[in-house]
């Protein structure tokens, strides 16, 4: 008797957002009290997240810097709190390494660091002794003044380039190549051509030899590339008009192979990300043998 089955699917990782902050630029306040933060990673799981990434400190355009003891306040307790209830890997997302320990401490397992082990002197020898992953994001200026009109020659290549840096004084300071993640920062210090390009050029990264986290969702260059859009209001916020756009980032950053999406949306992102995988891996049906 044959039976027949769905190829094999391969998608990126999805990671789930989980902000303990009370000005994220889109869910700011909504998840601050450590109960909803728990609550919240919880239903991201139920959703299809891989991996959850958890923040106490805003990055968003214009935030200023957290005090790290408020900081670990905010993620320690949903951190130690989801770690008992999932084997599925936690990521913390912080600049500093005296949170990123006391994080990894708690449960986590990935260190997300939008400076890429810049923003302080100890970042790499705490990375080294942590020994857990490593995701180097690219960034130019702090989040207090990194959209003050940025500027590059050749944005893809200069991305590259700081990577392959960071990449290197990671391997100086003896962290393995294997533990480490690359993310192009998409709205990081970039305006608008500079997210397109990035985006479009996303292939390029693959020399660097190591995965690639692409992290999109709900950014405002979206909300620009869709001028005929209804625009945001108080009950429309970028969560609802920016979903298509972050869906679509998500499918753009799968066909160049990158093996993590950090989104907002989980369930919406793991629906097209599925349907996605599953036509690149040819959809057709496969007979197999029922040895039933």
């Amino acid at each position: 008797m044959t039976t027949y089955s769905r190829p094999r699917q391969f998608r990126p990782r999805i990671m789930g957002i989980v902000n303990v902050t009370p000005d994220s630029f889109s869910d700011g306040g909504q998840f601050s009290g450590a109960q909803e933060a728990i609550a919240y990673g919880l239903r991201l799981l139920e959703e299809g997240a891989d991996i959850l990434d958890i923040g106490g400190e805003s990055t968003r355009p214009g935030a200023e810097e957290v005090p790290v003891e408020q900081e670990r306040s905010r993620v320690l307790p949903v951190i130690e709190a989801l770690a008992s209830k999932t084997s599925v890997p936690i990521s913390i997302d912080s600049r500093k390494p005296d949170v990123a320990e006391a994080a990894v401490h708690a449960g986590a397992s990935i260190w997300n660091d939008v400076s890429a082990l810049t923003f302080d002197p100890s970042s790499l020898e705490t990375a080294a002794r942590l020994n857990c992953e490593i995701v180097l994001m690219h960034a130019k200026g702090s989040p207090a003044t990194m959209q003050n009109d940025p500027f590059y020659d050749d944005v893809v290549s200069e991305v590259i380039s700081f990577l392959r840096e960071r990449l290197k004084a990671c391997h100086e300071a003896g962290i393995k190549k294997n533990r480490l993640i690359a993310d192009p920062g998409i709205g990081f210090g970039k305006n608008l051509d500079h997210n397109v390009a990035l985006l479009a050029n996303l292939s390029g990264f693959e020399p660097l030899g190591v995965p690639l986290l692409v992290g999109a969702s709900r950014k405002r260059f979206i909300a620009a590339l869709d001028q005929e859009g209804p625009g945001e209001s108080p009950d429309r916020g970028p969560g609802q008009t920016r979903l298509g756009g972050s869906i679509a980032a998500a499918i753009i950053a799968a066909a160049a192979n990158a093996a993590i999406v950090r989104v907002h949306d989980v369930a919406a992102t793991r629906q097209a990300l599925n349907v996605f995988s599953a036509v690149k891996a040819g959809g057709a049906l496969t007979p197999e043998e029922d040895m039933c």
